[in-house]
């Protein structure tokens, strides 16, 4: 048998045994939990939010020009090539002159018989109302002496030192004489009316006359092309020797691109374009230029979305706010960064710590070696970093790898 003394003794060490084993189990444990999580502080930092969006370079309106012409003719010179600087005004092609000059002489012509006629009547019309206010003068002063003799005649025929015959010749004088003169001022009266309405005519002619030969002479303009804005040839689509038909749409010769009028068209995500506002600056990159940082800023932002492959974005015109000196090509891919409101002292952790679940945002800080769910609420993001708004406070820890379910504690 075993004395008593060593059978309690060996039940005190194996009991020693068991807790040693227990505390190291434990302990172990812990280091291990330790050793696999990832912990981050509470601090506090200044954001700068951005969106980012992809974009093209593309001409603002007006910028772009197609040049045509707007009349109908063989081309005779083509002086433009593509790549060719141009300013506004230059002469970019012309087309057969011949017979559009041959309608200007002819419309000169035309204007100078409608001058002369006018000029003619205009001579013509004192002379022949002169000539008929004569005519009305002479049978007055025939009516005023016909008067006198018959009022002579009565007198007379009142002391029988007349016959009856002679005064009656008399009235019938008189009668004729005013007839005439009731004639002479209808004359009168027609010939002011009749050449005023013929100066009237003939001003017309003149006035159609020139209407003709401005459109003649605009018709001759036309058949010269000249740019009608400063900038690069982009395009040449006629050459020397066609004929080009000018009908509803004027047939194209160039096409003129004013670099310095470059806009980006940045396609913002429907979940970022709350944030963007008129006037917040952007910066912009392009893949032919990829160490160029480019200045520009939020001009207008499009209503209607653009859904392609059941994406949804939206169409943030970007004005270019510095001078391009020529690198900017219509078409260019631009990587877009649109600067947002900045925070400046404001908590933050970063982003990998903060989980979804249930509709709401947690993170999960250590305490006595297990992770305690806590939940936040976020603002702004910035990179890997992300703002706190409630739920922590300065100087706290955070665990910013996912922690087992076990360790968890509700």
């Amino acid at each position: 048998m075993i004395p008593k003394g060593k059978k309690l003794f060996r039940i005190f060490f194996l009991c020693s045994l068991i807790a040693s084993l227990a505390i190291l189990s434990t302990c172990s444990s812990r280091n291990k939990q330790s050793k696999n999580q990832v912990v981050a502080k509470v601090i506090r930092r200044d954001f700068s939010s951005t969106v980012l969006a992809t974009g093209v370079v593309t001409a603002q309106v007006g910028a772009e020009v197609r040049v045509g012409s707007r009349v109908s003719g063989k081309v005779e010179r083509l002086l433009s090539k593509v790549g060719d600087m141009v300013k506004k005004g230059d002469i970019i092609a012309e087309l057969e002159k011949d017979d559009v000059r041959a309608v200007v002489e002819q419309r000169k012509a035309e204007l100078a018989m409608a001058e002369s006629k006018l000029s003619g009547l205009e001579k013509l019309f004192p002379r022949e109302v002169e000539k008929a206010e004569a005519d009305v003068a002479k049978w007055r002063a025939t009516v005023f002496l016909a008067q006198k003799d018959l009022e002579r005649k009565k007198d007379l025929l009142k002391e029988d030192l007349t016959s009856q015959q002679d005064m009656e010749r008399a009235q019938e004088v008189l009668s004729v004489s005013e007839a005439e003169l009731v004639t002479a001022e209808k004359t009168l009266e027609l010939t002011i009316t009749q050449y005023t309405e013929d100066i009237k005519v003939a001003g017309m002619d003149v006035e159609r006359a020139k209407a003709a030969l401005a459109s003649a002479k605009a018709q001759l303009a036309y058949t010269t092309i000249n740019a009608s804005i400063s900038g690069v040839i982009g395009s040449v689509s006629t050459q020397e020797g066609e004929t080009v038909a000018a009908g509803f749409n004027a047939p194209t010769f160039v096409t003129i691109i004013d670099l310095d009028r470059l806009q980006v068209d940045a396609y913002v995500d429907e979940v970022d374009i709350g944030k963007v506002k008129l006037g917040q600056q952007a910066i912009f990159t392009v893949d032919a230029f990829p160490a160029l940082d480019f200045q520009g800023k939020v001009k207008a932002i499009y209503p209607k979305a653009i859904i392609q492959d059941n994406v949804v974005n939206y169409d943030v015109v970007v004005e270019i706010i510095q001078s391009s000196e020529g690198l900017l090509r219509p078409a260019m891919t631009a990587s877009v960064t649109i600067m947002l409101e900045g925070r400046s002292n404001v908590l933050a952790i970063p982003a990998k710590a903060v989980k979804r679940e249930r509709g709401k945002n947690v993170v999960y800080i250590p305490a006595d070696g297990k992770a305690e769910r806590r939940e936040i609420k976020v603002g702004f993001q910035d990179g890997e970093w992300i703002e706190v708004v409630a739920g922590l406070e300065e100087g706290q820890s955070v665990i910013v790898e996912s922690p087992s379910p076990e360790n968890e504690r509700m």
